[in-house]
């Protein structure tokens, strides 16, 4: 009898311990899955967004995401997402931040909210040599072509205020850059890092009008789900990356050569 007993004792110990080990397992597996940040980003955006030959996720972004990880002590994951999905992922919960040289509008804090901006910029023109356009007035005319990237502030801009204009809608940016580089379009709008970018890729056939034409700057910011408490570790970080020369590394790294051609024509810089 007592052996019987002390089978059954066991066998309850043994069951006990098991299940404590699974929960412990449990536990270490959600603590391991909080430690994770999944960072939503379209890598389509040289030199802030884009892929190495291998593939391997790259740019200012990119590194502003891993030392955001470092500050606050979780491993960086990057969801490639297309430009158009990046705020439903956000807002379903498949990503939980955004940094993806994302303008924060008015339109877009209806659904999401944003951090403190960590950069500034404005719309610019990619006009063709032969467009003749010297000005944002000069793609408001008839028969005038001016292409732009769906969603992007270029697609709103030209929507409110070039009525005059026909507005070629394309869903990449490099479609875009090929339609004023073709003839086929008089110019494209979009910030100013990008147009110069194109623009020393083709110089033979474009031209970059980098002055902002626009009344006030626009501003990129960190985009989380509303009344997400991140935002505020994630506000430090940037302020504090700002005063430690972080941000002035990125520009080092990625952005040297724009940076001296914008300090040239006395144009505010991105940091």
């Amino acid at each position: 009898m007592k052996k019987i007993i002390s089978i059954i004792t066991l066998t309850f110990l043994s069951l006990f311990f098991v299940a404590c080990d699974n929960k412990s397992e449990i536990k270490s597996e959600k603590k391991e899955e909080k430690q994770v940040l999944k960072v939503g980003m379209e890598l389509a955006y040289p030199p802030f967004e884009m892929s190495d030959k291998d593939g391997n996720p790259q740019g200012v972004s990119v590194d502003f995401a891993k030392k955001l990880g470092d500050y606050l002590g979780k491993e960086v994951v990057i969801e490639n997402t297309a430009w158009s999905g990046l705020i439903p992922s956000l807002k379903t919960g498949k990503i939980d931040l955004i940094i993806s040289s994302m303008t924060i509008t008015d339109e877009r804090k209806k659904s999401i909210d944003f951090s403190i901006p960590y950069a500034q910029t404005a719309l610019a023109i990619l006009a063709n040599k032969e467009s003749n356009v010297n000005s944002i007035d000069d793609l408001n005319v008839a028969g005038k072509k001016i292409a732009v990237k769906k969603g992007s502030t270029g697609h709103i801009y030209a929507t409110e205020n070039l009525k005059n204009a026909e507005i070629l809608v394309f869903d990449k940016e490099n479609a875009c850059v090929l339609e004023v580089v073709q003839g086929k379009a008089d110019g494209f709008l979009y910030d100013q890092l990008t147009i110069y970018k194109n623009y020393a890729q083709h110089k033979d056939t474009t031209v970059a009008l980098l002055k902002p034409f626009q009344k006030d700057f626009e501003y990129w910011g960190v985009a989380l789900r509303q009344n997400d408490p991140l935002k505020d570790q994630v506000n430090e970080f940037i302020t504090k990356a700002k005063a430690d020369g972080t941000f002035a590394t990125f520009a080092q790294t990625h952005l040297k050569d724009a940076k001296a051609t914008f300090d040239e024509l006395n144009i505010p810089f991105f940091f």
